[in-house]
């Protein structure tokens, strides 16, 4: 219970101190104000003491503008008179009820001792030192070896009840602002939190694996910004996830065709002994190496994606490199029928990884060699690009469509969704091309028409003093 009276009188006072306020700032406004015009007409009435006649006209009409009374005095050759005496606005006048000449010449005598000639006395009553019965401004001036003496005295207006019409005025509006706040507040939370409420359950649901999923902002644009990113980044897991499952899905078919042909031939040759011949062997040789080649080109993905692998630079000579590359398919030029050419008319020196970029190369002549058409006819083409120089591969199969075009760098991404297996290589190879690149911060890219072929493509820097032009 002490605890509440302790609180509620606390509180009381520091509400009762708040609703102060008013009074106090009534007070040093009101007195400000009073100062402001005292200064005004000490100034204007300092301005015509040289024509008495201008200057009770003046006197009488700042009194009646101000409600102040006036007496302005001069002293010359220590003779004293009066300019203006009877402005007068009020009966109990500080000034034409002094209740000796002595009290005038302490003031004018203040007033001349002061560093800006100014003297204020602010008097009370003599029976309650807190109120206030008016203030004496005087100001001394000198005017050609004469002294002047404006004075002006103006009554203290009682504003108690001006004072308590604005705290009472200022306890309800303050009342009326802070429900007012608190209900305005409200709302905008419940607008703001809901959408976040909302977007908080379908994030839920997105981390269970519900990419369909969908996010809302309401009004506000932060909230509808956060909303475009979880939808963005729902879109994209869902592909992601769509991109795993068919990785995992062909990695599986890739695996199991091998591994069929081996456990099949080697039952073979294990129940038919005429059957352990070389040509059988060799068939269990190739579809080992081909699953090696698998495993590798899954590990390099995974080393240069995950930062493992990075780019040792050396300076060598491309042109050689990709000649290099040519003379692995030999086999299928002679045997198969490829065309595989390569367009070159001088030999470029450039710094990359040299194991990194016929990985690259390799791969995209790979990848030519199952997309090309009828013809087997693959091209690769050197050019000299100032400065740069672009390595292409072209095919003539059947194309890509703009759209499935930023795709096809992507893990066993297929344009016409089947997945066959592999004339040469793993189906990796682009994926480990793009690496490859994003690791030597090439340039690539694809050009493909529907129906006319594809062209791959990538960009590395020249060594201009290394290059060779061919005769």
């Amino acid at each position: 219970m002490a605890v509440v009276w302790h609180f509620a009188y606390f509180h009381g006072f520091y509400f009762g101190s708040y609703l102060d306020i008013p009074g106090c700032l009534a007070e040093h406004f009101y007195e400000q104000t009073k100062m402001e015009e005292f200064s005004a007409t000490a100034e204007l009435l300092s301005s015509h003491l040289d024509d008495e006649k201008k200057l009770n006209a003046e006197a009488i009409k700042l009194s009646s503008r101000y409600d102040e009374c006036i007496r302005i005095l001069t002293v010359k050759d220590g003779e004293g008179r009066e300019l203006v005496h009877n402005i007068c606005t009020t009966q109990s006048c500080i000034l034409h009820n002094l209740d000796s000449r002595a009290k005038l010449l302490e003031y004018c005598n203040k007033a001349l001792a002061s560093e800006d000639g100014v003297y204020i006395d602010k008097i009370t009553d003599n029976d309650n030192s807190s109120r206030r019965r008016g203030t004496v401004y005087v100001s001394a001036q000198e005017r050609d070896g004469e002294l002047y003496f404006i004075m002006l005295n103006s009554e203290h207006i009682p504003h108690n009840a001006t004072v308590d019409t604005l705290e009472l005025q200022f306890g309800w509006i303050s009342f009326v602002l802070f429900i007012s706040a608190f209900v305005l507040a409200l709302i905008i939370s419940r607008s703001v939190c809901r959408p976040l409420k909302e977007m908080g359950e379908s994030a839920e649901r997105l981390a269970k694996g519900d990419y369909k999923a969908h996010f809302k902002g309401g009004n506000y644009r932060e909230a509808q910004e956060l909303a475009d990113a979880l939808n963005y980044a729902a879109e994209e897991l869902s592909r992601v996830d769509r991109l795993q499952k068919e990785l995992v899905s062909n990695i599986s078919h890739d695996l199991r065709t091998p591994l069929t042909m081996i456990k099949g031939y080697g039952e073979v040759m294990r129940d038919i002994p005429e059957e352990n011949t070389p040509e059988n062997i060799q068939v269990i040789i190739d579809e080992t190496e081909r699953l090696n080649e698998l495993v590798n080109d899954m590990l390099d993905i995974s080393r240069i994606q995950s930062g493992v692998r990075r780019p040792d630079r050396e300076i060598f000579n491309l042109t050689q490199t990709v000649k290099e590359v040519m003379s692995r398919y030999v086999k299928l030029t002679e045997h198969d029928g490829y065309n595989i050419i390569f367009d070159f008319d001088r030999e470029i020196y450039v710094n990359a990884d040299r194991t990194m970029i016929l990985q690259a190369i390799y791969n995209l002549v790979n990848n030519a060699i199952n997309y090309t058409g009828d013809d087997k006819y693959v091209k690769i083409s050197q050019i000299h690009l100032d400065g740069r120089v672009r390595i292409s591969v072209t095919d003539t199969g059947e194309g890509i469509a703009k759209e499935d075009m930023p795709l096809v760098w992507d893990r066993y991404y297929k344009v016409d969704k089947v997945h066959k297996r592999a004339r040469v290589g793993t189906g990796l190879g682009l994926s480990i091309v793009k690496g490859v690149l994003e690791a030597h911060n090439a340039a690539y890219g694809l050009n493909s028409k529907l129906g006319e072929g594809s062209t791959f493509w990538f960009e590395l820097d020249v060594e201009k003093c290394e290059f060779v032009a061919l005769e």
